[in-house]
């Protein structure tokens, strides 16, 4: 018995250690946002706290407008997602057709070619259209950074779905959209949450294609970080500041939604 609750103190101490190791650079970032610029290198956990750097960022508003086109493009860019993916992922799923799993490798191969490979023409397509520095401009291409993952993940979990389920339905008098929006969606539920939530992340936190495809009209918090660097300095608190508000909608949405990001990464998230 006391070698089992050794063993249990042990563990428990590991965890302990290892969410505090884990949480250190949040901490840290939260106390450098609360010091003065002479002190950023010549104290450590002992200063005088100061709110001049938040002051500094809600000066003059640009920061919340920054903020607003980062929340405009990537909330956009995940509902055309969804209602891209979705349909995707069933057909991949549920239709068997002539280079099924070529189309599906495809999707994937959106996310092996670098950023920096595909930006230069785009860029220039951008110009020609009209889309640059535009909130569609931006929806547009991020919405080509969270649609694989939306459907590889999704995909598995109309997989793990019976097709008898459907045929049943459908032999009790349903529609194939009633049967989709009633049964399907429901089950899929922690997949398309968890699917969501982690293109969210990608997409707020994007940064090449926010700087190249946008202009003053649509800067996103990713990109204003560079205000804060100048020619002579670089105001560290000001950018740890903004870099924690920034946070703020990933770290309240994934608290808030954790069941079912947990339950949607450990069920049909691998398969396909």
């Amino acid at each position: 018995m006391k070698a089992n609750k050794v063993v249990d103190y042990l563990k428990n101490l590991g965890l302990v250690l290892y969410a505090i190791f884990a949480l250190f650079p949040l901490l840290w970032l939260v106390i450098i946002s609360f010091k003065h610029d002479r002190e950023m290198f010549s104290t450590t956990f002992i200063f005088s706290p100061t709110l001049e750097n938040y002051r500094v960022i809600f000066s003059n508003g640009e920061f919340a407008g920054y903020f607003l086109n980062n929340l405009i493009v990537s909330v956009g860019a995940i509902i055309l997602s969804i209602i891209v993916g979705v349909p995707a992922a069933y057909a991949l799923a549920r239709l068997d057709f002539k280079g099924k799993e070529s189309i599906a490798f495809q999707f994937l191969s959106f996310r092996f070619a670098p950023e920096i490979l595909v930006v230069l023409p785009i860029f220039l397509i951008y110009q020609e259209l009209g889309l640059y520095d535009t909130h569609f401009g931006l929806i547009w291409i991020f919405q080509l950074i969270s649609l694989p993952l939306m459907i590889w993940i999704l995909r598995g979990y109309f997989e793990d779905i019976s097709i008898e389920m459907e045929h049943a339905a459908r032999l009790d008098g349903y529609s194939w959209w009633q049967v989709f929006i009633k049964m399907i969606m429901p089950l899929i539920r922690p997949g398309l949450v968890a699917s969501s939530l982690l293109s969210f992340i990608f997409v707020w936190n994007n940064f090449t294609f926010s700087l190249l495809l946008a202009g003053q009209n649509v800067t996103t918090t990713t990109v204003a970080m560079l205000k804060y660097v100048s020619s002579d300095t670089v105001h560290y608190g000001q950018m740890a500041g903004a870099v924690l508000i920034s946070s703020l909608p990933i770290i309240i949405l994934a608290l808030a939604i954790q069941k079912h990001l947990v339950r949607g990464l450990s069920m049909g998230a691998v398969k396909g």
